[in-house]
């Protein structure tokens, strides 16, 4: 079965297996606004949430916006428990995760900042799905850079240098990147279609939902069969 291809899973958190309610994002976007004396469109704050351009920081620094001070008040104007409360888990990341056999290591590694993460993990009941989360930060990186990754594997006892196959799975370029400096296979789930990403993300594995694995039928030498 797929869920029986890799040694190990690795999973990005937002947009990959939860999302946030629009009208929290709308929300967010509409604060942080405030405090910069900008008025986001529903696009830019979509751009944004969901990294739909790549690097966020790139993209902020094209529409005139300094990272420094937008990072900042993203992050005050943000209430942890409002988000969880706004947060659901994508029903297929579910059906893939309970397919994952048993013993083999599953962990998270996401830009999700620590205290945002762990509220949502409570408040879905989803922490004891994840054997280690590791949430990115300044000064261990971000994806696409490996050191996330490598610390994840690390924390599910694995050493990078002799772990087996694995896979990180997630809805960003950044998480693709990730994957493959760190020797794994990428795997991209595109939740927004490529017309509202405005470019297509390549990746081992390309998929629209977790249950397009299942659909393909029998793992192929450690991989997945073609459509």
């Amino acid at each position: 079965m797929v869920a029986d291809a890799y040694d190990f899973w690795l999973f990005d958190l937002d947009g990959t297996l939860v999302d946030a309610e629009w009208s929290y994002t709308r929300e967010v976007f509409d604060r942080v606004g405030d405090r910069l004396g900008r008025t986001f469109t529903d696009r830019e704050a979509e751009v944004v949430w969901h990294g739909l351009g790549g690097a966020r920081d790139p993209q902020l620094r094209e529409w005139g916006i300094d990272p420094a001070e937008f990072w900042p008040a993203f992050h005050a104007v943000e209430d942890p428990q409002a988000r969880a409360e706004a947060t659901y888990l994508h029903d297929d990341a579910a059906r893939l995760l309970s397919a994952i056999p048993e013993g083999v290591p599953v962990g998270v590694v996401t830009h999700c900042q620590q205290f945002l993460a762990d509220p949502v993990l409570d408040h879905l009941d989803v922490r004891d799905w994840f054997d280690t989360v590791v949430c990115c930060t300044e000064e261990l990186g971000w994806k696409p850079d490996p050191a996330p990754v490598y610390r994840t594997m690390r924390g599910l006892g694995l050493d990078p240098e002799s772990a087996g196959r694995g896979v990180l799975a997630g809805d960003g370029s950044s998480d693709i990147g990730a994957a493959w400096n760190a020797g794994l296979d990428g795997m991209h789930v595109e939740r927004h279609t490529t017309e509202r990403r405005g470019r297509c993300v390549l990746a081992d594995v390309r998929i629209e939902t977790f249950d397009d694995l299942f659909d393909r039928g029998v793992a192929v030498d450690g991989g997945f069969a073609s459509d």
